[in-house]
């Protein structure tokens, strides 16, 4: 499907808040709208290097719980390509190629590191804050094609492992 036609079917109150703020900022009359829908952010300082290295990270495993990712160079190389070639009304979904399960990553940055692999908890034992768990609500797998085809965006990084081995190596 197509970014933009596949419909929206938010499973947390948050998802919700967003759904209602799109459709309200489009009700805008002669607003040259754009909708960036960004996927989960990382980057310098938002990794998972630190809490591997201070011991506190965790595998948490919840079985077909996957999620789409973003490095923030990419969502800045995005929307200078917006500026670039405006198209009011596009919706795009900023996202990495390679949706995954989020225990992967941290057990990639382990061995990145050359570190214990965090030992796996199951979803329904791990002690949670209702936010961490609400990001478990719903499994996010997304596509980019917009991105690229109408933008013409390649991404920087395209995987979340080569963006964890660019950020080790910097």
């Amino acid at each position: 499907m197509t970014v933009g036609t596949t419909p929206l079917t938010p499973g947390t109150k948050r998802g919700e808040a967003r759904v209602r703020a799109e459709a309200e900022w489009a009700t805008i009359p002669g607003l040259p709208l754009h909708i960036f829908r960004l996927a989960g952010i990382y980057g310098p300082g938002r990794g998972p290097f630190a809490k591997v290295r201070k011991g506190t990270a965790r595998r948490i495993i919840k079985p077909g719980q996957v999620f789409s990712r973003i490095h923030v160079e990419d969502i800045a190389q995005v929307l200078a390509a917006s500026l670039a070639r405006p198209n009011p009304g596009a919706i795009y979904n900023l996202c990495d190629d390679d949706p995954a399960p989020p225990q992967d990553v941290i057990a990639y940055a382990a061995e990145l590191l050359g570190l214990p692999v965090p030992e796996a908890v199951a979803f329904e034992d791990a002690d949670m804050s209702p936010m961490a768990r609400s990001f478990y609500a719903e499994s996010k797998r997304v596509r980019n094609d917009k991105i690229k085809d109408e933008l013409g965006v390649k991404l920087l990084h395209p995987t979340y492992k080569d963006s964890l081995r660019s950020m080790l190596d910097s």
